[in-house]
């Protein structure tokens, strides 16, 4: 049985292709167990793309899917921009394992492994400068700090009139109260979507461990990051500051869904 209990040939004996897109939709359905909306804030980030690279006919931009995961960005960006380019870095053995399996032969795919907490990690990139960076429901991983640096790393890496666009969870400072009633809403919303019995997060992750394509990239996994990870998520005031203080010339929310927001800033 494949994940989400579908079936299929092949997978006992390879990574194919049958195998990563049964893996793709199982983390898609695991993922929009927690935002429903994920669709709409993922369009959402290749708007941005199309802003600044991606409006005349046989657009081509280049982007950087930062902490890609198994590449759920970069397959959205491929099917509205059959001609773009993507440079997908993550650090996590079992997610790469799935995008190296779904993007193989696809020389539009650079895969990276690369780790943000090294102060290196961009020469790890094969081609600079991007269009733009784009990331979704990952840098909430790094604390404060770090955080800080990476977006000062992403100033040198996109291209002058770039940006860079992230999308996670930020509250809207501004509105206290009326974004804890908002964050109710969407733990109702969750709830009646999850009833269906989805995998949660770390059912997910037992899912992937009972595959004997991925027992091995999920306990390095666990070695490597343990169970537990870090939360930071500030407001989006917060990103939009963080990343004017970066050098980027202007930054602020471009869509919001509750609590949730993409902030982007253009590259001066």
């Amino acid at each position: 049985m494949s994940p989400a209990g579908t079936t299929f040939a092949g997978t006992s004996a390879r990574r194919d292709r049958d195998w990563a897109e049964a893996w793709q939709r199982s983390w898609d359905v695991q993922q929009e167990g927690y935002m429903p909306d994920r669709e709409q804030r993922l369009a959402a980030l290749l708007d941005v793309v199309e802003a600044v690279a991606g409006s005349s006919p046989g657009a081509r931009p280049l982007v950087l899917d930062l902490a890609c995961g198994t590449g759920s960005i970069t397959r959205r960006l491929l099917e509205r921009f059959p001609s773009a380019r993507s440079i997908a870095v993550d650090i996590d053995p079992a997610l790469l394992a799935i995008a190296e399996a779904t993007f193989a032969g696809d020389e539009r795919v650079r895969l990276v492994e690369a780790d943000l907490a090294s102060p290196g990690w961009v020469h790890a990139l094969p081609e600079t400068p991007v269009d733009a960076v784009v990331t979704a429901t990952a840098l909430h991983w790094l604390g404060e700090p770090l955080l800080r640096r990476v977006y000062r790393d992403l100033l040198g890496v996109v291209r002058p009139g770039g940006a860079v666009a992230n999308v996670d969870l930020m509250r809207p400072a501004d509105l206290p109260r009326l974004g804890e009633l908002l964050g109710a809403v969407e733990t109702r919303q969750t709830e009646r979507v999850r009833a269906d019995g989805r995998p949660d997060w770390p059912g997910w992750w037992d899912i992937a461990a009972a595959d004997p394509l991925l027992t091995d990239a999920v306990a390095e996994r666990q070695a490597r990051f343990g169970i537990d990870h870090l939360d930071f998520d500030p407001p989006s005031q917060w990103h939009a500051d963080a990343l004017l203080a970066a050098g980027f010339a202007e930054a602020g929310v471009t869509w919001r869904s509750g609590t949730h927001a993409l902030v982007a800033a253009l590259r001066p």
